[in-house]
């Protein structure tokens, strides 16, 4: 059994934002493999689904992201599953927008969710793949940025990506690591660059974000650097 955890936060006024395109990768993945509804299991929406003859475990963490290992612990002790058969999917405020990395192991890169698997596994020995979300505008608060919604241009280029990720996560289920590093990572489409004018139409995000770890929808986790 492979697990292939997407990160974000749960509930409507998250849907969109560009902390969850974790779980768009994993809507996309659904919406190509999945038969039935998914359950509720490890404080999670999981799904099993097949990838050629792989069987694959569909996992978005309902916890919010700060608190994302709960759900990825209790998954991979349950399973028993190895380090090299789980994947993480996160958004990246380190890459441009809309284009994807995937890596074999590393530091959590400023991402609290990842920062959250990595603490509560005691290991960092799991391939991720990012899904480029871009800096935040001059003035703005990386809380805000990630908790904000793209604007038009972004979103078009979220799409392709998403899609992109959901073959590279194929690609990954079925090859490897390695063989997924080496088809997604060299070659990445090009995206148009923004001007000031329309940085500023970024949407602002549903709600500040609260400096403590919280269940409570009013104060999820977000990105700092």
């Amino acid at each position: 059994m492979k697990l292939i955890v997407g990160l974000g936060n749960p509930g409507s006024q998250y849907r969109d934002t560009r902390h969850n395109v974790g779980f768009d990768v994993i809507a996309e993945l659904a919406k190509r493999h999945l038969n039935q509804r998914p359950k509720a299991k490890f404080d999670a929406e999981v799904a099993e689904i097949m990838i050629a003859s792989c069987k694959c475990l569909l996992i978005s963490p309902l916890t919010y992201m700060n608190l994302s290992g709960k759900s990825v612990l209790a998954a991979q002790s349950f399973f028993k599953t190895a380090s090299q058969d789980l994947l993480i999917i996160c958004d990246d405020l380190n890459l441009e927008t809309g284009k994807i990395r995937f890596r074999a192991r590393g530091s959590a890169g400023g991402q609290n969710g990842l920062k959250d698997i990595i603490r509560r596994l005691g290991s960092s020995d799991f391939s991720r793949l990012k899904v480029g979300i871009g800096r935040p505008p001059p003035r703005w608060e990386a809380s805000d940025y990630v908790l904000g919604k793209f604007n038009d241009e972004d979103r078009q280029a979220i799409d392709i990506a998403v899609a992109r990720s959901a073959d590279a996560v194929e690609c990954w289920a079925k090859n490897g690591v390695e063989v997924a590093m080496n088809q997604f990572n060299a070659s990445q489409p090009k995206k148009k660059k923004s001007n000031l004018g329309k940085q500023a139409n970024l949407e602002k995000p549903p709600v500040r974000k609260s400096d403590t770890i919280s269940l409570d929808p009013k104060g999820p986790d977000s990105d700092s650097d």
